[in-house]
């Protein structure tokens, strides 16, 4: 990783913050995004420690606001030369439907929205740095989901909870942050076709139910039901693996459009591998990002 540059969203605490540091150990230079100027602050003292030798750099920004999201890939875009791996590694549960302040659900554009975002916004450049990688912390969770494209914003999901979602998916809030984690990787698989031949893979991964802050702060019944489910999760050490594997392992610089389970290979649920499904939520994902304001080209 000597000489790579490495930007992770969700770098300050849980998988994100252990990779980061792992990576930073290995010789990559971090430019990590995140919410909590605070947080940075600490995280960066961490990273300056773990890889003392060059100038890591933290980027404020509420990943849930697409004019953020925006704005912070254009700071990218103006001070980085080059990108050899994309980490789209932030995300949420929230416990009740919350609305931005640009009229989307936020877990759909925390979630995959801004996934979505970023990385075209950035492709460009993570393709001019080629060979490079792009990955996307996606959850095991996607496998009791299926997309709504009436209803992609989960209005009608959270409007009429429906028993069966109680009994099933624990909820509407989880069901909601299935249907994004599903999102996830069929994002990642419609882009590692339209990537094939650049020299730029993008894969993604289940880090294992782990025992981070995850969820903490989700309000409703689904915060301490979470809480309680983390005596029993994994560390947080070895749900990072996953992510420094596909950042840094040669057993997989060829593989591209694939999903993990930590470091081994899976084949996500069927909802997962339909491509049309992944075509059709492409498509809807840019007609969102027009509708505010993004222009026709996505990219930088």
């Amino acid at each position: 990783m000597h000489g790579k540059t490495v930007l992770i969203t969700g770098a300050t605490s849980g998988i994100g913050a252990v990779a980061a540091e792992s990576l930073a150990r290995d010789g990559a230079r971090i430019v990590l995004v995140a919410r909590d100027r605070e947080r940075c602050e600490r995280t960066l003292e961490r990273l300056r420690g773990a890889g003392p030798r060059v100038q890591h750099r933290a980027l404020v920004a509420d990943l849930s606001s697409m004019s953020e999201v925006r704005r912070v890939a254009d700071e990218v875009l103006a001070s980085e030369p080059k990108l050899d791996v994309l980490v789209n590694n932030a995300g949420a549960l929230f416990g009740r439907r919350i609305e931005t302040n640009e009229g989307l659900e936020k877990t759909f554009a925390l979630n995959h929205l801004a996934v979505f975002a970023l990385t075209l916004r950035l492709l460009d450049r993570v393709r001019a740095s080629g060979p490079a990688r792009i990955i996307v912390t996606a959850s095991a969770a996607h496998r009791v989901a299926s997309l709504d494209f009436d209803d992609l914003q989960s209005a009608r999901l959270y409007r009429e909870r429906k028993l069966g979602q109680l009994l099933r998916y624990g909820g509407p809030a989880f069901h909601v942050y299935a249907r994004s984690k599903l999102c996830n990787i069929l994002f990642t698989r419609a882009l590692a076709r339209r990537l094939a031949g650049a020299g730029v893979t993008a894969n993604c991964l289940h880090p294992g139910f782990v025992a981070t802050r995850f969820a903490d702060e989700a309000g409703g019944a689904i915060g301490p039901l979470t809480r309680i489910a983390k005596l029993f999760a994994i560390p947080v050490g070895e749900g990072a693996q996953g992510l420094e594997y596909l950042a840094a392992s040669p057993a997989v610089e060829n593989l591209t459009g694939r999903y993990f389970a930590g470091t081994v290979e899976r084949s996500p649920s069927a909802a997962a591998r339909d491509d049309a499904t992944a075509e059709r939520l492409w498509e809807a994902s840019e007609a969102l990002l027009r509708s505010l304001g993004w222009p026709e080209r996505f990219g930088s």
